[in-house]
């Protein structure tokens, strides 16, 4: 289990992230179109996987639009994921032009927090996942990992970007 905080007062999580060299967990998340995708979608591709509470945040928009500036720069899947209704991320992909990262929602498969060990379990955002940035190379392997300690601050881009090259 994992402590970070939000706004100064103690969250936990339900496990740690994974290891940096493990294998990464799969998962089965919606798209906007309402399809669901695991990792095999982005075979043979790096993967940045920028997890969120919800799109309704400031800080969380904005690590998506701070991704997505970078997105094109990048022979690399940026995956956006948090709990929000693919509309809510079709809606914000729309309005903020965002269009070239994924939009991910975790709707329909609860298991996408537990098993990256983010899911909060307690707090006022309890249910929704912290926020943390893993990136994985092209074969799934975990490459570098950051659980933001403070769910209002961003996270570190410069490193979770480095780990993509």
């Amino acid at each position: 289990m994992a402590k970070v905080t939000f706004t100064r007062n103690p969250i936990h999580t339900n496990g740690e992230l994974p290891k940096v060299g493990s294998a990464a967990p799969d998962f089965s998340l919606t798209k906007t179109d309402l399809d669901n995708v695991s990792l095999a979608a982005y075979a043979g591709k790096k993967k940045l996987l920028n997890i969120f509470p919800s799109l309704d945040t400031g800080i969380c928009a904005m690590s998506v639009k701070k991704f997505n500036e970078q997105a094109k720069k990048l022979n690399a899947a940026l995956l956006m994921i948090s709990a929000d209704l693919p509309f809510a991320h079709n809606r914000f992909c729309t309005a903020e032009h965002t269009g070239d990262v994924v939009h991910l929602s975790s709707m329909h498969d609860r298991h996408f927090g537990k098993d990256y060990g983010v899911l909060m379990e307690d707090g006022p955002l309890a249910g929704l996942c912290a926020r943390s940035v893993v990136v994985l190379d092209e074969n799934n392997k975990v490459k570098y990992t950051e659980l933001v300690p403070e769910i209002v601050q961003e996270p570190n881009y410069e490193a979770a970007l480095a780990a993509l090259k």
